[in-house]
């Protein structure tokens, strides 16, 4: 992987978060299951949003979170996603690039989607509810993906939740295949058991054809296997990609190589207080030590860090340096 000017390139939704906090009453009284990501129309994001009362609007997005991540590491990091030309991708724009991630992507014409947004509704026990407005991002087609940039970068990494519409998926089929030709490795983030659910034959046919690295946690490879316990879906993923990173809360990962299963211990964490983007910074870490040459459990213990990091505070993205924190630890 030598060579590239960039460690990962990331390709997914630019959504800007819109994070409150709610009981559980309230997740029910809105017909939204807690602990998931749910999609939702104009109607339904006007009524929540209203609903919800006080918000910080936060820049998100899954593999924008993760390439934030690696870019806190010391990384180099650019992201591929669609925005309109609007106050929220405006914000959008400026805070992936202050958080120093290359980002190129021209916004959409005026009088397209709007730019997409997450409500994302915290329980008092810091779970995250996602109530997804998707606007202009799944827009992105294969024409916005740009080769010189793909091909120059050591991992693509893509995120499942862009696989919902089918120019998306055009896009995400067109930069495994430049990375292949570019001999870079392709990496895959399930995203969410639903949507897992919504594409399980056609990420079971990209994870054996061109995915070199998968990360999901413990209920979505359970949902990708439709397996009934953890161990099952284990045995399953081992063998189907170069490198499987399963997370699993509380209990750490597990990572999965070649005849080898590595288990990682989580990072104490003194109070979860929001538990977005934790997948997400396990990632950016996980790719961060796997891109400058660590070993699988120097990559699981970055991934660790970075995500007890961001389950420490509101919002998907560190508030400290994630390279500073893996010094502290010798790493």
């Amino acid at each position: 992987m030598a060579g590239k000017t960039y460690d990962v390139v990331g390709i997914g939704n630019a959504i800007v978060d819109v994070i409150g906090r709610c009981s559980d009453a309230f997740l029910a009284e809105h017909g939204a299951t807690k602990g998931a990501m749910r999609l939702i129309d104009t109607p339904t994001v006007l009524q929540l949003y209203k609903a919800m009362g006080p918000a910080v609007e936060i820049s998100g997005g899954s593999a924008a979170n993760t390439m934030v991540g690696i870019a806190s590491y010391g990384g180099k990091a650019a992201f591929i996603g669609k925005v309109a030309e609007d106050e929220l991708g405006r914000i959008f724009a400026h805070d992936i690039r202050a958080a120093g991630v290359t980002f190129q992507t021209r916004p959409a014409a005026a009088g397209s989607e709007p730019t997409a947004r997450s409500l994302i509704l915290v329980t008092p026990d810091g779970e995250r509810t996602m109530n997804t407005f998707l606007g202009v991002s799944p827009e992105l087609d294969h024409g916005e993906v740009d080769p010189k940039l793909v091909g120059d970068a050591k991992v693509v990494y893509l995120e499942g939740y862009l696989f919902d519409r089918p120019a998306a998926k055009a896009a995400f089929r067109q930069a495994a295949k430049i990375a292949k030709e570019s001999k870079s490795k392709v990496a895959l983030t399930l995203s969410d058991a639903f949507c897992v659910e919504r594409h399980r034959s056609e990420f079971l046919d990209l994870i054996k054809s061109d995915v070199d690295i998968l990360f999901a946690n413990e209920t979505e490879i359970k949902a990708l296997y439709k397996a009934q316990d953890f161990e099952e879906a284990a045995r399953q993923a081992k063998g189907h990609c170069e490198i499987a990173a399963l997370t699993r809360s509380g209990k750490g990962s597990l990572i999965l190589a070649d005849d080898r299963a590595v288990t990682i211990a989580p990072e104490p964490v003194n109070r979860v207080v929001d538990s977005t983007g934790a997948g997400d910074l396990y990632a950016a870490g996980f790719l961060f030590g796997i891109t400058s040459g660590r070993t699988l459990e120097v990559c699981g213990q970055l991934g660790s860090i970075a995500a007890a990091e961001v389950i420490s505070h509101v919002g998907a993205r560190p508030e400290t340096q994630l390279g500073q924190l893996a010094a502290l630890k010798g790493l």
